[in-house]
């Protein structure tokens, strides 16, 4: 959690705003590929990418 302290903080500081989304969709891109890498619905999520 001290991480995200820190990254907040930064972000913050910086005025660096714009970063947020581009963080939140790598975030929700790798755990949508972590999560489904081995069931039986991964085929279908590859179909959309």
């Amino acid at each position: 959690m001290d991480f995200l302290k820190d990254l907040w903080g930064f972000l913050k500081v910086r005025k660096k705003f714009w970063l947020l989304p581009l963080i939140l969709m790598l975030l929700l891109f790798g755990g949508l590929i972590v999560l489904t890498s081995g069931s039986a619905v991964a085929p279908f999520i590859y179909t959309l990418f």
